[in-house]
């Protein structure tokens, strides 16, 4: 599923038109955007919680050249799922 067809399922529940199915669907994604980017994190119940985390800078090997490359630090998101989801897909 992608997400033009979570928008076509979203309008079919709300029952308006696609274009505010599809602006619930960018404000849920912005939302949960700006609250990883502040360092928060989304608990959406049922489903699984989404945080950012901070992945420390360090040193790799090219696996080809077999030279050393220094990694910056960098913030990622991670998704968690709930017990919900994890018991649903047994």
């Amino acid at each position: 599923m992608n997400k033009a067809e979570l928008v076509e399922v979203i309008h079919e529940v709300i029952g308006d038109t696609k274009t505010k199915a599809d602006k619930v669907m960018e404000t849920i994604i912005e939302t949960i955007t700006k609250e990883l980017k502040k360092g928060g994190e989304v608990a959406i119940s049922g489903l699984g919680t989404f945080v950012s985390k901070r992945r420390a800078a360090r040193t790799a090997r090219n696996p080809k050249t077999g030279a050393a490359v220094n990694v910056p630090a960098v913030t990622v998101p991670k998704f968690k799922p709930a017990k919900a989801l994890k018991d649903a897909l047994k």
